[in-house]
């Protein structure tokens, strides 16, 4: 399972256009992140949550806990956004038995971190060859990317919504209608 998150625009406008024009016609209302948790082989999007800007952190265990109800996983893949002691725990209390979550250091430069499963971390992505075992599971994280891009082919960046609730539910939206496009290509 591979955990990421995207922003999904509120107007179809380029940010890039809208921050140009100025006009308060085109200010910038507020994105809808997207946080998923999906299947690094088939790309199918186990669980999601869509919520406005913010962090993506709190929703790990939502995403974690949502995830284990469809699917027995083996391990996690996340990026330095998820990366805390908490996390770590939460993904062995669900049965994940690695959670594969780069060490953040946040400012604190090379010391050693203190709690167990950061320590972890830190062990196994030290400098390693190439041909490492952390460092081909970790790659296998760009998947939750994979799907960010085909999502955002296909269905497009934009949302139609104009509340957030409307937004929200869009986001949902997209990622049963993801779901099914994956599930129709794989009967054919």
């Amino acid at each position: 399972m591979a955990l990421d998150a995207t922003g999904l625009d509120s107007r179809h406008a380029s940010r890039h256009y809208a921050r140009r024009n100025q006009s308060k016609r085109f200010a910038m209302r507020r994105f809808v992140l997207l946080e998923v948790a999906c299947h690094t082989e088939s790309h199918l999007l186990a669980a999601a949550v869509a919520v406005g800007p913010t962090n993506e952190s709190p929703f790990f265990d939502d995403l974690v806990g949502e995830a284990g109800q469809h699917a027995v996983w083996d391990r996690l893949l996340a990026d330095a956004a998820y990366d805390s002691e908490a996390h770590h725990a939460t993904a062995r209390f669900f049965g994940l038995r690695s959670a594969v979550i780069p060490l953040n250091r946040r400012g604190t430069g090379r010391r050693w971190p203190r709690t167990r499963y950061r320590r972890q971390m830190v062990r196994r992505f030290r400098r390693k060859p190439k041909g490492s075992r952390y460092r081909r599971v970790y790659g296998q994280r760009w998947q939750a990317e994979s799907v960010f891009s085909r999502n955002k082919r296909l269905l497009g960046a934009a949302l139609r919504g104009r509340s957030d609730e409307s937004r929200e539910r869009e986001c949902l939206l997209r990622v049963l209608t993801h779901n099914l496009m994956l599930l129709a290509a794989a009967e054919n």
